[in-house]
This record gives structure tokens, C-alpha cells and sequence, in this order.
């Protein structure tokens, strides 16, 4: 049978031109996509309450009977209002429809209808307005709740999942070894696909949700752990003398014992190991990175290699030439810094003067990696905010030594109960001081009524002579009320700071602008910097005191923290301000979490127990799949088995090849581009 995701959603019996116009919207282009597309909640109509229970409460269910049937009434404007009067078995209730007649003429007096909906009380008497209504007579219990868009309805989406399913084969066929369903008791493919979009009972659900949740962590523990083995490979490289002492003679402060711990770790690693260091060094915003990577770059050049620093944005590229620059004054090595904004007769020139030795150290961003970029002697692999880079991307920029050390760095901590899970063998060094003379920083979240109170407060700031960072999360105007870079000083600054000492950043500007920007901040010839989160890696501007962050409620934990990180850099008091009008408890959560710690291990765990680990790895790890199914901070435990699964895999030396891991080898091919493979998008289908 062709595969389904071959086939054209427009295909499919109900789909329409403008149904799949708006599924295509939804990333649902195929049968296949829609049968991949997982419900995002489920609505449980198995527990039934009486209307005084349920007063003032939302979204409860109901079994009622209907004792008068539909009776109708033209308002003012035209609007038609239907009643029909239902009983509990307790109390007598108005259900109230609004240019609907078909729902409440459906409803047959003495027939027994389950109700889901908010009721209240009014004058007396109880009233639920535009219930969902379901017949209570062989009514499945649970529903499934899709994703949406304008023009689509979940109740609609649902539809169109049982016609695919029906063009599934009468067994859809397993893509998991037998010894691994057996192992870990997991039911088949067959029934988790079926009962993920409709399932019988909440037991069924359970087990189609474990199956799928565990077969999205075991294609990332097994892509990842072949990644591993293969990076774990035999060196050449010879660092025979430890020289970071003689390199802390050179900066102009004191290191932290965590830094030179951390360092101590590196160097270990290449003076005695045979294999290449693998190391993550891992810490939170100002635990001092950059210098451990100096110190350790200090002792290979001096061993006579090159190093090479990959940074994500030519902002943090620069931020870190100009560190290296001032760390390495005096000793002698070479640094030099390769960009995309370079010119081409200048970019020649560098890349001529690499591959023939004559720098020691170079620092870029993705140019590092280009086909004309050699290297003469390549001996230690740098990349910083590690998890903005492909997995491919790392390796490639690797493959061009022979077998190169690696020191892979990130600002963003990962939760204590998933670091050794995602890293695996890789060695892990934690910074885990914050640099002396840092001060907390006070963070604050109010709505937007305050936002006058804040800027007077970001005034008195700036003309003591601070600065500040205002945060927000769209670059032009829209409709859909997020505060926008590009009107912000028309619509809220104007009156309170002067134009010429307010600058503009946002992603869409080029480089050159970008930096233009940058720099007049940096040496302080701007006042405020109205930007998007392209801040949120890369500046580093101590006298910045404060920072606004506009619809704080459209960023997670991890971002938040991460832009707050902008400030703070100095001994100086500094603070945050999160401006929200956000009601939802997921957002409150998020600012409670925000206001009472700075500690970025701490709030990586309250964020895994918001989002689950699988919208964890898919927002931290690029490169690596997404989890296509929502996750919980209770799938914990799927994690680990499924990590344990893929080391048996993996250990047992299996290549693959054989038909029982055909479909995990294509889904592998597909997401990691192991072996260089292009594989379809499935093919059990």
C-alpha cells in the first residue's frame, strides 16, 4: 500500500479546497501528517455532576433530560435565542442557544443528553449558555481536543482523523522490535495510533500515550547515542604540559573555584586521556565561561595547535574576539575573527592565512564551517551556546581536524534530572559560582496600567547614568495586541526619553546596521535599546541596569531568565521588569517562578515540570527531533527506559540493517542524517 503521506490531505473523504487550506496551516498537508497529528488534550465526559455542583465552575459535565423542548425568540438586532429546559433529576436548569436552532431542535423531550459547560445561577433559576451536547445513550467518554485555526474546528479535525484512519490497513504495521514491546511493556503500534485520537477509557489512552512518547525519546536517545560513539574516537593530538597557570598571570581578576575546577577537568582530559575530550561545560548567565574556554584555549595553542571558537551570531562572535583579544594581550598568540559579513578579497586573505598556521586562535560563527575554511593544524573545538547549533553543524566543523578536542559551552542549564539523559557519556563541568561582586537581580511583573510608574523608575535610571534594554516580542505591528521594536518609541517613549538616545534592534536588520547598533550601546552613546530577542545571546554591556520585557507571558522560563541574564554584569543593582496583563495560570506560574530565583538550575526544573521533556529537547536541542506528542514532567520515567532501550541497541553492536529496524533506521536517516541518508517521511503506511 502507498504510503499516506503521499497522499493529498484534499483527498481525503470531507476535505475540501478551504478545509485544506486551513489544515494546511496546521502543517497537515497529507493523510499522513493528519493520523501524526496528535491531539493536544481530551475532554473527559465520564464524570457527571448537578447543576448546583457545578455552579460557577467551568467546563462540567452534566446528564440531563429534557423536559420542554425548543422554544424560540427574536432579540434586538435580529439575534434568535433558543431554550430548551432540561432536569438533573434534581433541579430544572435553561439551556440557552444564540442563532443556533439546529442543536437545541436535535434534543427530543424525555431523551436523556450529557451537557458540557459553565452554569450560573440567575434570578432563581440555573442556566447553562451554548453547551457542547453529546447523546447520552453509547457516548464514548473521552474526546479528543485538536490544535486549531481560524476557520477549523477540533470537533471538525476530529472528523477528518477517523476518515484517515479508515484508510489505514486492518493491522497497521509494527515499527518496534518485538524484543523491545516485550521488555518494556508496550502495546502495539497498531492500538497506540487507533487510541491516541480515540481511545475507550483513560486506561487505553495510557498505554497509546506511553507507546508513542517513549518511541519519540527512543529515536533521540538512539540518533544521539550512535552521535556519541562515533565522537569518541582516538586522538593524535599530544597537550603535554598544563599552561593555565602561567595564562591566569594575564587577566585582571581573580577566577572563581568552580572556573578553575572546570578547567582543571579540560585539561585533564587532553593531557591524559587517549580519546578526544568530549565536555560540556555547562552555567548559568555570568558564571564566567568565556574565561574557562580562554584558559583552556591558552594551553593547546601553546601546544602548538589551532582552536577554533564557533559563536551563533556575529554579535557574540565579536563580544568574544574582543574578550580573547583582551585575555590573551601580551602572550604572543595570533586571533583572528571570521564572519559572513566579511569582504570576500578579506575573507580569502584570513582563510590563506589559517590553513597555513599563522593564527592561533579563530573565532567565527557558521563560516568557521564552509567548505573553503582548512585548517593546518586543528587541536580543540569551541562552540559556544551549544544548543542553538544543529548536531551536524558541530561535527562538521570537527571533521576538519584529526579528531580534535571539543568543549561545547551553554548559558541555558539543563534540569538536574535530564542532563546525564540527554548527554550521555559526554563529561559534563558545571559552573556552579556566580562571579564576585554580581548582585541578584530584582525582578518585578506587573500589567501594562503600571508601565508609566516603570518607565519613570527606567528614567531615573538612565540619568543617573545606567542603561536599559526593552524587550519586545514582534518586530512590526500586528493584530493580535503584542507590543512591536518597530512603533514602540512613537507609541510609548515618546515624552519620556529623548529620540537620539534610543536605538532599535531586531533580527531583520543587516549585520552591519546590527552592529552599528550594538556598539553605540555598548560605549554607552545610547541610553535605551528597544529590541526582540536577539539579545538574548551575545551582549554584554555591564552598565545596563535594567530590562523590560514586554508580553512577557509569549516567553518560557529558559528565555526569560536568559534575557534577564543581560543585566546584572556589574556591581551594580539591576533589575528586571515583566509586563503581562496574562491571566492563565501557566503564565502565572511562569512569573512566580521568574520573581522568587535567579538560580537557572532551579528555574530549568520548574520549566521541565511546565512544558514535560518532550517540549524540552525540542525547543533546547536543534538537531534532534522534535517530540511530536505532548509530554508531561511525569514522562520523566519513559525517558529513562527509553534511554536504556537504545543503549542494548546500541551496545549489542547492531547495524540496523535488518527488517525490524527498518522503519526506526528511515526515521533515523530522516532526523539525524545518519549516514547521509535522505529517508520519506514514513513507511509503514
Amino acid at each position: 500500500m502507498a504510503s499516506l503521506f503521499k497522499v493529498d490531505i484534499n483527498k481525503l473523504k470531507g476535505v475540501g479546497p478551504k478545509s485544506a487550506q486551513y489544515l494546511a496551516k496546521l502543517g497537515i498537508l497529507s493523510v499522513g501528517d493528519l493520523i501524526n497529528f496528535y491531539p493536544r488534550a481530551y475532554e473527559d465526559w465520564s464524570n457527571f455532576t448537578s447543576f448546583a455542583l457545578a455552579c460557577g465552575q467551568k467546563d462540567k459535565c452534566i446528564r440531563v433530560q429534557v423536559v420542554r423542548e425548543m422554544t424560540s425568540q427574536r432579540v434586538r438586532g435580529g439575534k434568535m435565542i433558543y431554550k430548551i429546559s432540561v432536569s438533573d433529576g434534581i433541579d430544572v436548569a435553561d439551556v440557552v442557544f444564540f442563532n443556533n436552532r439546529f442543536t437545541p431542535q436535535s434534543m427530543k423531550q424525555e431523551n436523556f443528553y450529557i451537557l458540557r459547560g459553565n452554569v450560573k445561577r440567575i434570578g432563581g433559576r440555573y442556566e447553562i449558555i451554548a453547551p457542547k451536547v453529546k447523546n447520552a445513550n453509547g457516548a464514548r467518554n473521552i474526546f479528543p481536543v485538536y490544535a486549531q485555526t481560524s476557520g477549523i474546528t477540533s470537533q471538525k479535525i476530529a472528523g477528518f482523523v477517523k476518515n484517515a484512519l479508515e484508510m489505514l490497513p486492518e493491522t497497521v504495521p509494527e515499527t518496534m522490535p518485538a524484543w523491545i514491546l516485550d521488555k518494556y511493556n508496550l502495546c502495539s503500534y497498531d492500538f497506540a495510533i487507533k487510541n491516541i485520537h480515540f481511545p475507550k477509557n483513560p486506561n487505553d489512552l495510557k498505554k497509546a500515550r506511553e507507546r508513542l512518547v517513549f518511541d519519540e525519546f527512543f529515536i533521540y536517545q538512539l540518533g544521539l547515542g550512535f552521535i556519541k560513539s562515533q565522537s569518541r574516537t582516538p586522538t593524535n593530538i599530544e597537550i603535554k604540559e598544563n599552561n593555565t597557570k602561567e595564562f591566569y598571570k594575564f587577566l585582571p581578576f581573580e577566577l572563581t573555584n568552580a572556573q578553575k575546577r572546570s578547567i582543571g577537568e579540560c585539561v585533564k582530559d587532553m593531557i591524559s586521556g587517549e580519546y578526544a575530550m568530549n565536555r560540556l561545560l555547562q552555567g548559568d548567565v555570568g558564571s564566567g565561561k568565556t574565561a574557562v574556554a580562554a584558559a583552556v584555549s591558552y594551553c593547546v595553542a601553546k601546544s602548538g595547535y589551532q582552536v577554533a571558537v564557533m559563536a551563533p551570531t556575529e554579535i557574540l562572535a565579536s563580544q568574544h574576539y574582543d574578550t580573547f583579544c583582551k585575555f590573551f594581550k601580551g602572550t604572543g598568540l595570533k586571533i583572528c575573527l571570521v564572519c559572513g559579513s566579511l569582504r570576500a578579497k578579506e575573507k580569502k586573505r584570513i582563510q590563506q592565512e589559517i590553513e597555513c598556521g599563522f593564527f592561533d586562535i579563530i573565532i567565527g560563527t557558521h563560516a568557521l564551517i564552509s567548505e573553503k575554511m582548512k585548517f593546518k593544524n586543528l587541536g580543540l573545538v569551541v562552540t559556544d551556546e551549544q544548543h542553538r547549533f544543529g548536531v551536524n553543524q558541530r561535527l562538521a566543523l570537527i571533521n576538519k581536524g584529526m579528531s580534535p578536542h571539543t568543549l561545547v559551552m551553554s548559558a541555558t542549564p539543563i534540569p538536574r534530572t535530564l542532563a546525564l539523559i540527554v548527554y550521555g557519556d559526554l563529561d559534563i563541568s558545571v559552573l556552579d559560582e556566580t562571579l564576585p561582586g554580581r548582585q541578584s537581580i530584582d525582578t518585578y511583573k506587573i500589567d501594562e496600567n503600571k508601565r508609566p510608574r516603570a518607565l519613570n523608575f527606567i528614567k531615573g535610571i538612565t540619568d543617573a547614568g545606567g542603561q536599559a534594554y526593552i524587550v519586545c516580542a514582534g518586530i512590526d505591528e500586528n493584530e493580535n495586541d503584542i507590543v512591536d521594536v518597530s512603533t514602540y518609541y512613537e507609541k510609548i517613549l515618546k515624552g519620556v526619553f529623548d529620540e537620539q538616545n534610543v536605538g532599535i534592534l531586531h533580527g531583520k536588520m543587516n549585520p552591519k546596521d546590527k552592529d552599528e547598533i550594538m556598539k553605540k550601546f555598548a560605549d554607552g552613546d545610547l541610553k535605551v535599546l528597544i529590541s526582540t530577542t536577539v539579545i538574548e545571546v551575545g551582549v554584554d554591556v555591564a552598565n545596563a541596569r535594567v530590562i523590560m520585557i514586554e508580553n512577557a507571558e509569549r516567553f518560557g522560563i529558559s528565555q526569560l531568565h536568559q534575557l534577564r541574564g543581560r543585566v546584572g554584569r556589574s556591581d551594580k543593582k539591576s533589575y528586571c521588569i515583566l509586563v503581562s496583563n496574562s491571566k492563565s495560570k501557566d503564565s502565572n506560574q511562569r512569573f512566580s517562578a521568574m520573581t522568587a530565583s535567579n538560580d537557572g538550575f532551579y528555574l530549568s526544573e520548574e520549566d521541565l515540570k511546565l512544558r514535560g521533556p518532550g517540549d524540552f529537547f525540542g525547543t533546547n536541542q536543534h538537531g534532534v527531533p522534535n517530540i511530536g506528542i505532548s509530554t508531561r514532567y511525569e514522562d520523566i520515567y519513559l525517558v529513562k527506559k527509553a534511554q536504556d532501550a537504545a543503549m542494548e541497541v546500541i551496545n549489542s553492536g547492531e547495524d540496523l540493517n535488518s527488517p525490524e529496524f527498518k522503519f526506526i533506521k528511515s526515521k533515523l536517516s530522516k532526523t539525524f542524517e545518519i549516514n547521509g541518508e535522505n529517508a520519506a517521511k514514513g513507511i509503514i503506511f
